[in-house]
């Protein structure tokens, strides 16, 4: 089994997109002491949502030091905004062994997509980054980590190789949907090395119980 852990903002959040947005955003202090544990891990997989500039400027450097590599799900839709990954960023990560992933154009959640946003989000803004970054893009990440049956069978419909959520348990290797654990900004070394260290409890089993509702909800 391994543990997906996913970043989001880095350093401090000046303008919240969605409420709560800050709540995912952790010092850049606290970040690299993170990055410090999770490297003594090997079984530890590192991604990061909503194409912060950050990312680029922070993490990819932070990640080189330690011999990481990982994944950046961008938006599509931000390509063009200053706080986000440009193109430039994004081919920057790819040279430097990073991948890239789809996290949809606008940052909506993905449940309940009519066809046409359907295809926006999961089609056209995946063109967009694999153009953007001059490589291929095969996986994605659940926007606001919302998904169903039907969303589930679009993605697949759609090719997509792997697919990962914010359901807070450990994955196996191989499994086509990826369960993550996301980074607050109460995070800090001591409590990622727990998360890292503990065996799967109570707690685990119940969010897979729930991940396994969400998958056949229609």
């Amino acid at each position: 089994m391994i543990v997906n852990i996913c970043f989001h903002g880095i350093g401090v959040c000046l303008r919240e997109r969605e409420e709560g947005e800050s709540k995912y955003w952790v010092r850049e202090a606290h970040f690299l002491r993170m990055l410090d544990e999770i490297a003594t891990h090997p079984g530890v997989r590192v991604s990061f949502d909503d194409g912060n500039v950050s990312d680029a400027a922070v993490a990819l450097p932070a990640m080189q030091d330690r011999g990481l590599s990982g994944t950046f799900f961008a938006l599509a839709g931000r390509l063009d905004d200053p706080a986000s990954l440009s193109a430039a960023d994004l081919q920057l990560l790819r040279s430097s062994g990073m991948k890239i992933g789809n996290h949809g154009w606008s940052h909506i959640s993905w449940r309940g997509m009519t066809d046409d946003v359907a295809h926006r989000e999961l089609v056209e803004a995946r063109t967009v980054l694999a153009e953007a970054s001059a490589g291929r893009v095969d996986e994605a990440a659940l926007p606001l980590g919302r998904y169903d049956r039907n969303l589930i069978n679009r993605l697949k419909r759609s090719d997509y190789a792997a697919v990962y959520s914010s359901d807070r348990f450990r994955a196996r290797p191989g499994s086509w949907l990826q369960a993550r654990y996301s980074v607050t900004a109460d995070d800090t070394r001591e409590s990622i090395r727990e998360l890292i260290l503990r065996r799967p409890g109570l707690t685990d089993a119940r969010n897979v119980l729930a991940s396994s509702v969400k998958r056949f909800r229609g």
